[in-house]
């Protein structure tokens, strides 16, 4: 795989001294910080740990230029202010001195948010699938209200064909090999496009799974992460929670929708959509690592990304998916509605 030259955004990013980091959060929040600055995990942004001199934990995050316009980050924002003022288990910016939430640091446009500890569970309890059906069914109350106009809309036929065509502009996939991925991926479009028709979409979470629901003894769970956020169906917010594809995971995912329904109806019908949805996950994954390679040249996320291996491997999958779709059945009983 032939690496690609660094991007702007790098170069900013490269720029993020912990000088410049500690000065920009202590300027646009008034405050003095200690000389704690400690980088978090994030492949796409810089997220940093911070401390005031109160104290009180800070997680500063400085988002990747070109990635999201300011309007983009405003509607992220935006919806998480919504949220919290609901009392709902989240993370909101804090307000910064210039007004807003939205600091620029030189090229750089970063946020700066309280710390929450909490610790991740990879196996719920009846009781926890049902608080986190609650939880949606209040995120997705809240999202229904208002649009986000700078955000994508999640639809086979807009964001996943731009991922596909991005992927092939890329470079990244073997000659011989592209025809073969763009034309698998175009008839899996061609399939599930019609399934997308009518749906309700809303402001959702976009990634929700359970690395980024952080349980915590004293409020339960914690949602964390919206930086995916889209405009798409509520199901998706749901597919990613289950331990395994619906027909196995079947009691997990009626106490989910027993959890959001004290709160807003479901559309049973939609989870027809889990596996196109997967499908689309899968073509998403792969256009997010190729912009991980684009944009600094060297990052790969998976260690054979961009081997011809990976790209048969994708191929492959995506057939299978494919044919799982096209020969999908209905689940039985009472969930399916």
């Amino acid at each position: 795989m032939a690496a690609h030259p660094p991007s702007s955004s790098l170069t900013a990013f490269q720029d993020l001294t912990p000088e410049r980091i500690l000065e920009a959060a202590e300027t646009a929040l008034g405050t003095a910080c200690t000389n704690l600055c400690r980088p978090c995990n994030s492949y796409i942004n810089r997220v940093y740990e911070l401390k005031d001199c109160e104290g009180n934990g800070l997680i500063a995050k400085f988002y990747r230029p070109g990635r999201w316009p300011l309007q983009a980050i405003r509607d992220e924002h935006d919806f998480l202010q919504e949220l919290a003022a609901e009392e709902l288990p989240v993370v909101a910016p804090l307000p910064l001195r210039q007004g807003g939430t939205i600091g620029r640091c030189g090229a750089v446009f970063f946020a700066v948010f309280p710390w929450r500890g909490g610790r991740s569970i990879n196996e719920f309890s009846a009781e926890q699938w049902l608080a986190v059906g609650r939880l949606l069914g209040r995120m997705h109350m809240v999202g229904a209200r208002a649009p986000a106009a700078h955000r994508f809309r999640l639809h086979p036929a807009t964001t996943t064909a731009a991922q596909v065509a991005y992927i092939r502009s890329s470079g990244l996939i073997p000659d011989d090999l592209s025809e073969s991925y763009a034309q698998t991926a175009d008839r899996l479009i061609a399939t599930i496009a019609p399934l997308f028709s009518g749906l309700e979409t809303i402001r959702i979470h976009g990634d929700c799974h359970t690395a980024n629901l952080v349980y915590r003894p004293d409020t339960s769970f914690l949602l964390i992460d919206f930086d995916d956020m889209v405009v798409g169906p509520p199901i998706q917010d749901f597919w990613m929670l289950l331990p395994g594809r619906l027909g196995d995971a079947l009691a997990e995912a009626d106490l989910l929708i027993e959890g959001y329904e004290t709160f807003r109806p479901f559309a049973r019908s939609t989870l027809r959509l889990i596996e196109p949805l997967r499908a689309m996950r899968f073509i998403h994954y792969s256009a997010w690592c190729a912009h991980q390679v684009v944009e600094d040249g060297t990052t790969a996320v998976v260690p054979d990304f961009g081997s011809r291996a990976y790209w048969q491997a994708e191929i492959d999958d995506l057939r299978d998916q494919l044919a799982r779709i096209e020969g999908a059945h209905q689940p039985t009983g009472d969930l399916w509605g």
